[in-house]
């Protein structure tokens, strides 16, 4: 009776999974953690919608209690590569901010997560932000989340009823090795994520892309095997 007790108080939490090899990592910390997670996703209009399988499958596969996908079309906006088929995704690092930002993308997403967080009674919300290894994306930078935290207390009933709800970054002062290094101690299987701006229809990674980039380099610097399937080599 007691450990059935236990379960029923274990801790929720909202998880941001893109099917990414990050949200993937942050999914199995906050799994790790102890908290029953919520897998949230995001139909945003994208053009790489393959990542929306990678999403489900990674929730499957690290045990997500739910997993939702939130349909919504930045992609009526555009301004960005990744929602406008008019702008070519960069093969190559460019100075400044990139064209595959999304135009408060972390913003719009944290800010629905923070809405199901409220309604599951559920006082925690994991993002895999990361400021060292990353596109220079202004919503990706520790002050970011600061202020965001701020806010999400204000904004909420729970908050000002004294019972914050705290946004967890645990990738965001990881190198992309470190975060590969932890995430395979913790079982991840990232042959079923994938990072690329500009995958092909069946899924294949360019290999180009900043994004393909960071990643090849993140396996090479950890010393392991990169189960990337690319189409090129």
């Amino acid at each position: 009776m007691p450990e059935n007790k236990s379960k029923t108080q274990k801790k929720k939490a909202v998880v941001l999974v893109s099917g990414g090899l990050d949200s993937a990592t942050t999914l199995a910390i906050a799994n790790q953690d102890g908290y029953e997670c919520y897998a949230l996703s995001f139909d945003y209009g994208q053009r790489h919608r393959c990542e929306l399988d990678a999403a489900a499958r990674v929730a499957k596969q690290l045990g997500a209690v739910e997993h939702r996908c939130f349909t919504l079309d930045l992609a009526q906006f555009g301004g960005s590569a990744l929602t406008d088929k008019n702008i070519n995704v960069p093969k190559q690092a460019s100075d400044g901010i990139p064209v595959t930002y999304v135009p408060a993308r972390n913003t719009v997403f944290l800010s629905i997560a923070l809405a199901w967080a409220e309604t599951l009674g559920a006082f925690d919300i994991f993002i895999g932000v990361n400021a060292v290894d990353y596109s220079g994306y202004p919503d990706c930078r520790p002050e970011y989340i600061e202020a965001y935290q701020r806010m999400a207390t204000l904004a909420t009933k729970t908050g000002v009823e004294g019972h914050a709800i705290t946004i967890h970054s645990p990738l965001l002062h990881l190198s992309k090795s470190m975060i590969i290094k932890r995430g395979l101690a913790l079982g991840v299987d990232y042959q079923q994520t994938i990072s690329c701006y500009d995958p092909a229809e069946n899924g294949l990674a360019c290999g180009r892309c900043e994004a393909c980039q960071l990643r090849r380099e993140g396996f090479e610097q950890a010393g392991v095997s990169d189960p990337t399937k690319y189409i090129t080599t």
